[in-house]
């Protein structure tokens, strides 16, 4: 006897790339309508800053200028000292990045590279530091700068970067640790120490790193309030997030120009993270080789 063939059954599904097509479509439309609950509030901001006080009220949760005052933006910058707390946020912004950077790489190159006995130990009991909450050495922190005589000054809020930060380490020592290390060998056979071999060959190729951390960094220090709550009483050392608490008390309701200033104050964190989110990815995810 012999066996039948049996009749190619040809499937009727849809192509593989038409089905890829409509899951991407979905995607994109789910993520449109989710980014529209987290940027309705800054929409609104920019409009809510280009009306007038009696606009705002007539225009309630619309997010459609239909009015262009740009004079907000310069009553914004004068009504209150601007340019005196912009410069307090500038130097408590880029000092404590480069301190943060330089420590946390240091130690980061230190941990990734130096073998000596319990550095384990030392790691694991800096990312345990991780756990504690800022409440914690909040009081003790403050203590110690009372004491210092400190307090009412910017030291407070630029002194602390330069003792490293537990995250921006094991960053920089998981960056450092995946690079070859033929590196630092060919450096000791050069005749660099440890800390030329670190400023000279490691930290120039950390540059991903150091340029993603610069801009966690300047986030978090730019758009720092509670510190400067904390340790600052003078208005002339206020930065820009203090002031803008108390800038209502100051001005009133006037909602234009409270959000002419906040329009203002947001717009370099914006423009960094727009400009420079590709970096933030690469610096994180770089392996360290080639």
């Amino acid at each position: 006897m012999t066996a039948v063939a049996e009749p190619l059954v040809v499937r009727a599904d849809r192509p593989v790339w038409r089905r890829n097509l409509t899951l991407t479509v979905v995607l994109y439309v789910v993520l449109a309508l989710g980014s529209l609950v987290f940027v309705y509030p800054f929409l609104w901001m920019i409009a809510t800053s280009l009306r007038s006080l009696a606009g705002v009220g007539s225009s309630g949760a619309s997010v459609v200028p239909h009015e262009l005052l740009w004079d907000n933006y310069r009553r914004a910058v004068t009504s209150f000292p601007f340019w005196r707390y912009a410069l307090n946020s500038v130097l408590t912004t880029l000092i404590p990045i480069v301190g943060t950077v330089f420590s946390c790489s240091l130690a980061g190159f230190a941990f990734a590279r130096l073998r000596v006995r319990f550095a384990g130990v030392l790691f694991a009991v800096v990312l345990a530091t991780m756990l504690l909450p800022g409440e914690v050495t909040m009081v003790p922190q403050f203590m110690l700068f009372n004491n210092l005589g400190m307090v009412d000054t910017l030291y407070p809020l630029i002194l602390p970067a330069f003792f490293g930060s537990p995250f921006y380490i094991f960053l920089f020592r998981q960056f450092f640790a995946r690079m070859p290390s033929e590196l630092a060998d060919a450096a000791v056979v050069d005749g660099c120490g440890w800390f030329k071999t670190f400023w000279l060959v490691y930290l120039p190729l950390a540059r991903p790193a150091v340029v993603a951390v610069s801009i966690l960094l300047f986030m978090g220090y730019w758009n720092n309030f509670l510190g400067p709550a904390i340790y600052i009483n003078s208005d002339k050392w206020k930065t820009l997030p203090l002031a803008l608490a108390g800038f209502q008390s100051v001005n009133g309701t006037d909602t234009p120009l409270l959000m002419a200033t906040s329009v203002l104050i947001t717009l370099p964190c914006l423009l960094i993270f727009f400009v420079a989110q590709k970096q933030i990815t690469n610096g994180i995810t770089f392996s360290g080789g080639k």
